[in-house]
């Protein structure tokens, strides 16, 4: 059975906000030395009118982030003060899981920071498809990414060498998940509480398996978002990426005796130390009220 594909045109925002109720939503963005994007990016999802809360989590920044942030509208949190005992940073999977903690909507969605093309169909997008279907328990969005030398398909490098190809050699059914390691992506609050999150760029691929295992594919969809350019990361910073993606995937489906350290050994330069964590679900935590802010 694929995973559901819908067309972010194909969502009518009149009849989306009518669909709301009391449903609340929140809109998370980790964020990490992004002051040129992140302003711009929380003003617009300020803006829109299926959002509650726009939550900022401030993940080690050095260049004002979090001021840029919270002058937009954005409620902005430094990642090494949530929850410290289960470390404090830095790394995109912490940071998500620690805007799950922190955020309130009964709908949580992720965008990067790092978006130079922000619209606010984003948001209509990954939010929209929870509100017509009551049943829908993850949304990952899917998109065109061109490069700066032209190309139209020229993004996503560790996605088409790494991703899909080990969903589809170990997750088939997860094989026509066009991209697995999106930045925008959203849970019904419930879910995202009951998955664990790995530490880094192993995050994403993560979630994709433990959502499809625990709603089933059938309440998984992914959302066509058009067209998104983002800063494309040089290759010397996609190994390691790629090996916590590969090692992610391994882990979820059981091979024994994985490591939970690699040392890539790179000419000229610096050795990569890969390692492999998660932090457990937030729904089995004990004293839960004291994430509130």
């Amino acid at each position: 059975m694929p995973v559901r594909r819908i067309d972010h045109r194909d969502l009518d925002l009149d009849a989306l906000i009518a669909a709301k109720g009391e449903r609340t939503t929140s809109v998370c963005l980790p964020a990490r030395n992004e002051t040129a994007t992140v302003g711009a990016i929380v003003e617009r999802i300020a803006a829109h009118p299926l959002v509650d809360e726009v939550v900022v989590v401030d993940d080690h920044s050095r260049d004002g982030t979090g001021d840029a942030a919270s002058a937009a509208g954005a409620t902005v949190v430094r990642a090494a003060e949530v929850l410290p005992e289960f470390g404090e940073g830095p790394g995109k999977g912490q940071a998500l899981w620690k805007a799950v903690a922190v955020s309130r909507g009964d709908i949580v969605a992720f965008c990067d920071a790092d978006l130079r093309d922000f619209e606010p169909h984003f948001v209509t997008g990954l939010l929209g498809p929870f509100l017509l279907d009551p049943l829908l328990g993850f949304v990952k969005a899917y998109y065109r990414r061109p490069t700066g030398d032209g190309s139209p398909r020229g993004g996503g490098r560790v996605t088409e060498l790494v991703a899909r190809p080990v969903l589809a050699l170990l997750f088939p059914e997860l094989a026509d998940v066009v991209q697995p390691l999106a930045g925008e992506f959203a849970a019904r609050r419930d879910v995202f509480e009951a998955l664990p999150f790995v530490e880094g760029y192993g995050v994403d691929i993560g979630l994709l398996i433990d959502a499809a295992r625990l709603c089933g594919v059938e309440r998984l969809a992914q959302v066509d978002l058009g067209v998104r350019v983002h800063r494309n990361r040089p290759l010397d910073e996609l190994g390691p990426m790629a090996t916590i993606v590969l090692l992610t995937a391994l882990h979820r489906a059981g091979i024994d005796g994985l490591p939970a350290n690699v040392v890539l050994d790179r000419p000229d330069l610096k050795p990569a130390d890969v390692r492999y964590a998660e932090r457990p679900p937030l729904n089995t935590l004990a004293n839960r009220d004291r994430w509130s802010r």
